[in-house]
């Protein structure tokens, strides 16, 4: 068994974010992005992710943009605040990846394509609150926290696979107790998000009774945003898919709409 204790030692390991970004992210929740740039600039480590992870193909610029003002700029309030989390994530990232089949490339490109998807969809639904911009980055941090969980119990994690043919969020539950969204909101509550943040990413299992407006149109698009990204044959093969109980009655008004938005 992975005991609540366990899952909140692993939780609780999850390093503070660094002072620099820790100040970055204060401005930018400021609405100053002039001064994030200034305390991003002066990361190294950061500088560096930041360019990386903007210049991958799924933001689409045709010239690789360099300089941390011009990046911020670029992807406005909401978005750097999003991708100062993913900046965490990098942080949290194994060097191998004990159960999952994935190399950190892949995990990154990851990030990418649900970071900017998500922006897509965002735009599409005209919100620009930053706090629903940053749930999604939940989700990257949970499966990092999952292989640290499963990897403590490897063969225990196997034996089921192989003998009930057990999916890893079954496993998951039976385990801890937990599935994928109830650890990222433990993780949500870590990096202090809030509580509609908390809120929407427990809503997006599309489990969630009794969700109405805006809350339920969002949990609606990251529960099949989620099931479209690892759906994709890379993460299939990692066994990514096997967290999504995919709910379609839940997102069935909402299944044209979605293919328009992805497919631009």
């Amino acid at each position: 068994m992975i005991t609540p204790e366990d899952v909140a030692f692993y939780i609780k390991n999850i390093p503070p974010a660094p002072s620099v970004v820790r100040q970055a992210l204060n401005f930018v929740r400021e609405g100053d992005l002039i001064k994030a740039a200034k305390c991003a600039q002066e990361d190294l480590p950061l500088r560096l992710y930041l360019k990386t992870l903007v210049n991958r193909p799924i933001y689409g610029f045709k010239n690789e943009v360099s300089d941390i003002g011009q990046i911020f700029g670029i992807l406005g309030v909401a978005a750097t605040q999003q991708v100062l989390y993913n900046y965490l994530l990098s942080l949290l990232t194994p060097k191998k990846w004990e159960l999952f089949t994935l190399t950190n490339h892949q995990f990154y490109d990851l990030q990418a394509s649900l970071s900017k998807q998500w922006e897509n969809i965002l735009i599409h639904l005209n919100i620009k609150d930053k706090e629903v911009y940053s749930a999604i980055s939940l989700i990257p941090a949970t499966i990092i926290v999952c292989n640290a969980l499963f990897a403590s119990k490897k063969r225990e994690v196997e034996q089921l696979r192989s003998v009930k043919a057990l999916d890893y969020n079954t496993i998951l539950k039976r385990l801890s107790g937990y599935d994928l969204f109830d650890l990222a909101a433990e993780i949500g509550q870590m990096w202090d998000m809030s509580d509609k943040t908390i809120a929407l990413i427990r809503s997006a299992s599309g489990t969630v009774s009794d969700l109405v407006g805006e809350q339920k149109v969002l949990a609606q698009w990251i529960h099949l945003l989620l099931f479209y990204v690892f759906s994709q044959s890379t993460y299939v093969s990692a066994g990514l898919n096997e967290f999504i109980d995919f709910q379609i009655d839940f997102v069935d008004d909402i299944y044209d709409s979605f293919s328009r938005v992805v497919q631009q």
